[in-house]
Formats: C-alpha cells, sequence, structure tokens
C-alpha cells in the first residue's frame, strides 16, 4: 500500500509592514542603542549640625564669662571693659592676653588638666573641653573655622558622617594633648583638636577620592599649604600644637572611612533604565579605597 499523500499546504502570507511599524521599530532600535542617562547629581545636605556647634561654644563661652565674673574674683580695676561688660569683662592682659577668664574658672569647668586627669581619673575633660575657650579671640578664630570648614563638609556629607567625625577629632586632640609630658601645668581648652580634625578629613577625602577630582595635583597642593600654614600656628606661645596635630591625625584616618565616595564613572544599576545593557561596568569603589579604610579603621580602634 502506498502512503497517502496530501497536497502540500501554501505558505502563510505575511502581513506587509505598515509604515507606523516600521518607524516604532526603529525608535526601538535606536533606543537600545544609546547610552544611559548619567545619574542624577549629588544630594547636598541642609547643614545644622555645625551651626548647632557654633552656638553651643558661644553659648557656653558666654556662661563661662559669667561664672568668672572677674569683678567679684580680681576686682574692678583689673577688669578690662568692666564699663561696658561689668560681670562678664575680661581679665587682664597680664593673666589672660586673649581677652578671657582666670585659669581657675576654666579649670573649675572642665578644662584639661593633665593631673585631674590621669592622677583624680576625671575622663569626661577629655570631651568637655572642646566646648571651652581661651578667650574671645580664640572663640572667633575658631569659629570662623569652624563655620568654614564644618558647613563645607555637612552640605556634601551629611551630619550622620560629619557629626561623628568632629567628635572623634576632638578626642584625639584631648587625649594626645594629656598624653604630653609637657601639660601637667597647662589647662588646655578649645575646639582646635576637632577643627584640625576637619581639615584632616578634607585631605583624605581628597586622596581617597581622587578619580572625581581633575584638578588633582593643584587641589592637593593646595590642601598641604593651608595645613602647614595652620600647623605652624602651633609653635606660637601658649598653643597646644599636641592636641592639633592629634585631632588633625584622627581627622584624616576618620576621613578614610566615614568619606568615601563611589569612583568616577560608576553607575548604579537603580539608574540604568530597564532594557539597557552597560558594556563596560566600573566599580563602585577602587582598591586603595578599601585598602585605607581597613587600615584607618584599625587604628582608629586600637590607636
Amino acid at each position: 500500500m502506498g502512503r497517502p499523500s496530501w497536497p502540500s499546504p501554501s505558505p502563510p502570507v505575511q502581513p506587509t509592514p505598515s509604515h507606523d511599524d516600521i518607524e516604532k521599530g526603529s525608535k526601538r532600535a535606536r533606543h537600545k542603542s544609546k547610552a544611559p542617562p548619567p545619574p542624577p547629581p549629588s544630594k547636598l545636605w541642609k547643614p545644622w549640625l555645625m551651626p548647632l556647634a557654633f552656638v553651643a561654644n558661644t553659648s557656653v563661652f558666654i556662661y563661662t564669662m559669667y561664672v568668672n565674673d572677674c569683678p567679684h574674683t580680681s576686682g574692678t580695676s583689673k577688669c578690662i571693659l568692666y564699663e561696658y561688660l561689668g560681670r562678664y569683662s575680661f581679665q587682664s592682659f597680664k593673666e589672660n592676653p586673649l581677652l578671657g577668664p582666670s585659669y581657675i574658672t576654666l579649670q573649675r569647668l572642665g578644662g584639661l588638666d593633665w593631673t585631674q586627669v590621669v592622677e583624680g581619673k576625671e575622663y569626661w575633660r577629655l570631651f568637655s573641653c572642646m566646648w571651652l575657650h581661651a578667650g574671645l579671640i580664640h572663640l572667633l578664630i575658631n569659629m570662623l573655622s569652624l563655620l568654614g570648614l564644618g558647613i563645607r563638609l555637612e552640605r556634601e556629607f551629611g551630619f550622620v558622617r560629619i557629626g561623628p567625625l568632629y567628635m572623634i577629632s576632638g578626642f584625639g586632640g584631648s587625649l594626645t594633648s594629656v598624653l604630653s609630658l609637657a601639660r601637667k601645668r597647662i589647662v588646655s581648652v578649645g575646639a582646635s583638636g576637632a577643627l584640625f580634625g576637619l581639615l584632616g578629613s578634607m585631605l583624605s577625602e581628597l586622596i581617597t577620592n581622587w578619580s572625581n577630582y581633575t584638578n588633582k595635583c593643584s587641589a592637593l597642593s593646595t590642601m598641604l599649604l593651608i595645613i602647614c600654614l595652620n600647623l605652624a600656628i602651633g609653635f606660637l606661645p601658649r598653643v597646644d600644637n599636641s592636641a592639633h596635630i592629634g585631632g588633625f591625625v584622627s581627622g584624616l584616618l576618620a576621613g578614610f572611612v566615614l568619606l568615601m565616595r563611589p569612583q568616577y564613572g560608576y553607575i548604579s544599576s537603580k539608574h540604568v533604565p530597564e532594557g539597557y545593557q552597560i558594556k563596560h561596568k566600573v566599580a563602585k569603589h577602587q582598591v586603595h579605597q578599601y585598602v585605607l579604610f581597613g587600615i584607618s579603621l584599625v587604628l582608629l580602634i586600637t590607636g
């Protein structure tokens, strides 16, 4: 018996694509060939913590002068601007050339005294000294630095990072100061350690986020010049340079940990539209960023 046969079916008729279908297809092809749009610019934070620190430092200085009460403790003849300031007038230039309270007042309110910290176990002074200032001149210099450095950093990185960085730097400066044998007979006060920490963190931020900067050498040389000039001030009389150096090193290390950014060219997956294929993906962070992060974190914890 032969196999049954049927006439072969005619091939299906393909519909002719319309002009609209051709146009839509070409648009889809162009859409897939486009590069993904760049990620949105970094969010700028609204600074409030550093201005709050400015208010706190100023308020503590006013309270310090109230407690000092120069006319009552030293006599009106030995007080500067007694006619205008009354109880808040300053000690004589001989006792305090920075226009501020007496040594005893600073010591009583929490100044960093080697004997009371090491022998008296008053460790709270490592933090309280950060909010005291030796005089009006001292306060003005530090507060100008705080507003200039602190607000810029907080606007870029937010209070969650800059707040801990400020406190770590201040504590590091206080610890270095109290460990210095030369501080045994001197009361150390001021936010200089924390402020030098902010300066150190700007240097570490520049180094760890190197790929994000265009004029790298110019930025680095300018930063080093500013750091050298500020550290040179520490060699003047009555200036606690050990607190400056300790705060700077603490801020430098904390900056490697807290201020690390994604490297240039990195695009997060949430910013890539669906259907796009990125041929050459850039890692979020570079190897040196992880290395500096790890070393700095260990030094901060163990140091």
